[in-house]
């Protein structure tokens, strides 16, 4: 069943025709009505909905998008009350919904000429390694404090009460790189936004942020600026 308040976003600006949705793997049927958003990855769009046993209208008309979005469980109240915590461990569990995520980053970025994928801390190094590998491209992790060993460089950003930092290589992104950075989800926008700030530091250009989840009540794309975000699926924050 698609998890409560997830949404399959497509991204593409001319969405091909319609086709009959797939019966999702173990029978699992969608609820009786589906919000999809169509539109650039910049957020701009209108929103549709369908019915339940009609065509579903969407970038991947071989059902990929909604296969991803129904894999993902939503669990309420953790890490804390009131919270809607999106898990991706059971897309992890479902291979063909993990191929598809993969997939879907892989055909985006395949002929932009990314020389590196920076993955951030944890579930970055998850979807990372293997887009890196599919299209040509060195894996840098971006990681939290005290984890890497040898000289590293460092950015530090704001949390709701005090401050947090991440760290990379030094030497690990070169001045001509052109970078993509990969994380499961965007919320507040603070870690991508650091993450960005670190490639850029070096002399690296961030040709976009790639992640599974967003979550558009947070307004993290507002912190990204004119950074681009290419994401999934959509989903609410709050139970």
């Amino acid at each position: 069943m698609l998890p409560s308040r997830l949404l399959p976003i497509p991204h593409c600006p001319t969405a091909p025709a319609p086709s009959p949705t797939p019966t999702p793997p173990g029978g699992a049927r969608s609820p009786s009505s589906v919000a999809l958003r169509f539109g650039s990855p910049g957020g701009t769009g209108v929103r549709l909905r369908r019915r339940r046993g009609s065509a579903a209208v969407a970038m991947a008309s071989d059902g990929r998008v909604e296969r991803i979005a129904s894999s993902i469980r939503a669990i309420p109240n953790f890490p804390k009350p009131g919270i809607l915590f999106q898990d991706i461990t059971t897309l992890l569990l479902d291979p063909q919904a993990f191929r598809d995520t993969t997939d879907l980053f892989v055909e985006r970025y395949k002929d932009k000429s990314i020389t590196v994928v920076a993955g951030v801390e944890a579930r970055g190094f998850i979807f990372g390694p293997p887009i890196a590998l599919a299209i040509g491209a060195k894996f840098v992790p971006i990681r939290k404090p005290k984890k890497l060993p040898g000289e590293v460089i460092s950015e530090e950003y704001s949390l709701e009460y005090g401050t947090d930092k991440i760290e990379m290589h030094v030497g690990a992104v070169q001045p001509n790189d052109r970078v993509l950075i990969v994380d499961d989800l965007i919320a507040t926008g603070g870690t991508l936004c650091a993450a960005a700030k670190l490639i850029e530091r070096v002399g690296a250009k961030v040709v976009e942020c790639a992640c599974v989840i967003e979550l558009p009540e947070l307004k993290g794309r507002d912190k990204l600026g004119d950074l681009p975000v290419f994401v999934l699926v959509q989903a609410d924050e709050s139970v």
